[in-house]
């Protein structure tokens, strides 16, 4: 079970690495949604870390939230995927552009945000040539690691019982 808690937070830390890499390291401007998208990993490599450190049984409820936590990351995953395929419209204000009603040309450039924001609906690709975005990209991630702890406890559980067979026996 420590070695799946180990693996939430390398899980965790490696998409959140991915996410900041793009971002310094390639330019890639994230939008409203992508900033959401990071925190769910968050909450996932600290659920880890108290996998971790908690004792046996606290250790396995911590992995075990992080099975919600994953789906809501895949939620929000495929949330962003509609948005950038135009399904849907995105629920965050500031992923929509900015409307500017009268007022003189000063006016105008006063009420524009400081920093150039990236509209939701525009995909952001990591790997060149691959038609995966990196919002599906980071929902099949959840998707794929929920098996990991459910495997993980799993295991954990037919050690448990086998250890009190031989007791009672």
């Amino acid at each position: 079970m420590r070695s799946t808690a180990l693996l939430m937070v390398l899980a965790g830390c490696a998409a959140l690495g991915v996410a900041w890499w793009s971002e310094y390291t390639l330019g890639h401007v994230p939008c409203g949604l992508c900033l959401w998208e990071r925190w769910p990993y968050r909450v996932l490599a600290g659920l880890g870390l108290l996998g971790l450190v908690l004792p046996r049984d606290a250790a396995r409820g911590a992995l075990w939230l992080c099975m919600p936590v994953l789906l809501v990351a895949a939620f929000l995953g495929g949330l962003h995927v509609g948005v950038e395929q135009g399904w849907w419209s995105s629920p965050l204000p500031e992923c929509r552009a900015p409307t500017f009603h009268g007022g003189s040309f000063a006016q105008r450039l006063a009420s524009m945000p400081r920093s150039p924001a990236k509209p939701c609906d525009a995909a952001t690709y990591l790997v060149p040539g691959v038609p995966l975005s990196m919002a599906a990209m980071g929902g099949i991630y959840a998707l794929a690691l929920i098996p990991v702890v459910r495997r993980g406890l799993r295991i954990r559980a037919k050690f448990r019982g086998r250890g009190r067979k031989t007791i009672q026996g």
